[in-house]
């Protein structure tokens, strides 16, 4: 039973069946048995795992869309008076626009506007940008201001931190916690579960089992029950043991038997056919590669910019062998761009960098561009081999992916049929299985459970060489890192002791997609509601006014275009990978087509932000 005011969280590994279960109560999935009721005139909002599709809808038609009949008027008036070609002197389009206004007021839909307009401000989305143009942080918030506005009695969030940053993730905790509704959220961030959590549902083994309590005192009970659970089984299983020995005895014990101690062991042995085990954390190893060089990097006076964007001013930094360094900013501030830079697969506008010797590079991409998804696991795995070395010692290649929770029925499954999830544990099982002294890690939580990320911290943890980690994951910081390096503004970018908690601590404060918003919204008048048709004129003037000018216009169609071009360029070597046996050819002419790949991306991402920059003029 879900009450009003509850913020559930739901725990359970990869797999577990999380989403379907959600999917379940909004009853997209029949259920195979059981009875499910809902109260009567109960509202749903549900936010779904995967991005919404970048199309041609704008963001208010797109967030609209979540007030069903309400929102479907207030597209239509909105189009009708933003719409360049809408003729006000047309008598048909001032009925048009009577007849929306007259049904919006009867339903004092104005004040639903308002409420649309607030939500594109506080989410610092531009109202008449169209999906198709956004990154994938916009569009994830964008589905978040899409389930928000329709101020449901249930809301549904189904990884809701993913492409957010930690900006955003923070804005979002204060936002759930001051819901009304009742919230259900499935989650691998912990420090989000333990900040917006009063309950916790755990699908375990195929199992339902409610705690009456957050997720922190949920781990504390939960590790005493799987202990008494444990020990029952073992008390279980001695019983058991006792009556299969009893059933086994001579010939003349089995002609005088007790049937009724029979038919209990049948039911025993049902009992123990029907009780489930744990599947286990994976169990993941790195392979650690020899010592390298005392520098690892040294950067000297680096300056960077992406179109206007200033990312780096006068930057220097000195990783040593051993360092842990986080990078930590809000989406679009430049830690991937950094990060390769760092690495020399990007030149700098101004500056040095220097690479020490001995490197041995582990490198996990956040855009998994390392994933050819029409191979199966094993073939991607394995490049041919029966046997993986991991540190001195010889694994067989399905031994090996069992580590990593992959059974030797699903070795030959294609990869474009894993979970996001199962995904990023491929990619781990792979890289892990290649000797490192460098392990640089962009966005690695995405889609883990919790167990498997406790034990890549584990790992990471034993790792005696360097570590470059990006994360918009606070705890995954603070566990893993000892050094942080901020984005604290355009081009301010400083160094800290510590992970995330230790800078907050030292007075850190992170540039926020809401601060600028919020400031634009103070200094707004309050909305009121539409005027009557008799003032569209002065309406239609007063958005006139408002409108970029051609200038500024022909700037922004120039850069869609080349959006629109650069994806369709991206695309196409997306296919090139895509064809089988692309990836058995040597590294040598695989290498451009990856470089090319990567500089697409870069492009694509400056260009999102020249966008944003004009938006924002």
């Amino acid at each position: 039973t879900i009450h009003k005011g509850e913020r559930i969280g739901i725990l359970g590994p990869n797999g577990a069946g999380k989403s379907t279960f959600m999917k379940v109560l909004l009853g997209r999935i029949q259920a195979d048995g059981g009875e499910l009721w809902r109260a009567e005139g109960i509202k749903f909002a549900y936010l779904d795992q995967q991005l919404p599709e970048r199309d041609e809808q704008t963001l208010y038609d797109y967030i609209a869309g979540g007030l069903e009949g309400l929102g479907d008027l207030l597209r239509q008036y909105h189009q009708l008076t933003r719409d360049s070609n809408t003729d006000f002197s047309d008598q048909q389009v001032l009925d048009r626009m009577a007849s929306l206004q007259k049904q919006i007021e009867q339903v004092d839909g104005w004040a639903v506007e308002h409420r649309i307009e607030a939500m594109l401000d506080v989410l610092k989305l531009p109202a008449d940008a169209k999906m198709k143009t956004l990154s994938g942080g916009s569009r994830r918030r964008a589905a978040l201001g899409r389930a928000l506005i329709a101020e449901p009695d249930l809301l549904m969030l189904d990884e809701p931190t993913n492409h957010l940053d930690i900006p955003t993730i923070e804005w979002l905790e204060n936002t759930l916690n001051e819901f009304r509704g009742a919230v259900l959220v499935i989650t691998h961030d912990r420090q989000f579960l333990q900040s917006i959590s009063n309950r916790i549902i755990e699908l375990d083994r195929g199992r339902l089992r409610s705690w009456e309590y957050g997720y922190e005192r949920f781990l504390v009970f939960r590790e005493q029950q799987l202990e008494a659970e444990e020990k029952a089984n073992q008390e279980f299983d001695k019983k058991l043991a006792e009556e299969e020995r009893w059933i086994r005895q001579g010939i003349k014990a089995r002609r005088t038997r007790n049937e009724g101690r029979v038919r209990a062991l049948k039911q025993l042995r049902e009992e123990r056919k029907q009780r489930r085990e744990l599947s286990g954390p994976a169990r993941m190893s790195l392979e650690q590669a020899g010592s390298s060089g005392k520098i690892v990097v040294e950067a000297e006076d680096l300056n960077h910019r992406f179109g206007d964007q200033l990312i780096l001013k006068n930057f220097s930094t000195k990783i040593l062998r051993g360092d842990r360094v986080g990078l930590i900013g809000a989406n679009g501030s430049g830690k991937t761009t950094l990060l390769r830079i760092l690495l020399g697969e990007i030149k700098p506008d101004s500056g040095k960098v220097k690479l020490g010797t001995n490197l041995e590079i582990l490198y996990f991409d956040q855009l998994r561009n390392q994933l050819d998804v029409n191979q199966n696991i094993i073939d991607y795995l394995a490049e041919g081999r029966e046997f993986i070395d991991i540190n001195g010692k010889q694994k067989h290649v399905i031994s090996y992916l069992q580590d990593f929770l992959f059974p030797p029925k699903r070795v030959r499954q294609p990869i474009k049929s894993l979970s996001g999830g199962e995904q990023n544990r491929l990619i781990l099982a792979k890289l892990f299985s290649k000797p490192a002294n460098l392990v640089v890690l962009d966005e690695p939580t995405n889609d883990l459970d919790m167990e498997t990320l406790e034990l890549l911290e584990e790992i990471l943890l034993d790792f005696s060489g360097t570590l470059l980690v990006v994360s918009h994951d606070r705890k995954f910081l603070d566990n893993v890192v000892t050094s942080s390096i901020v984005f604290e503004g355009p081009g301010v970018v400083k160094e800290y002791v510590g992970g995330y908690q230790d800078w907050l601590d030292q007075g850190g404060k992170m540039l926020s997609f809401l601060t600028d918003e919020r400031k634009q919204k103070d200094s707004k008048p309050a909305s009121s509601k539409a005027a009557p048709v008799q003032k569209t004129e002065q309406r239609t003037e007063q958005k006139t006014n408002q409108k970029i000018d051609r200038q500024k216009q022909k700037a922004l169609d120039q850069v869609t275009r080349q959006i629109e071009k650069t994806e369709q360029e991206i695309k196409a070597v997306e296919d090139s990978m895509a064809e089988p046996g692309f990836y058995d050819q040597p590294q040598p002419k695989i290498q451009p087509t990856l470089d090319k790949m990567a500089a697409l991306q870069e492009k694509l991402d400056g260009l999102f932000e020249q966008w944003q920059a004009l938006e924002d003029e």
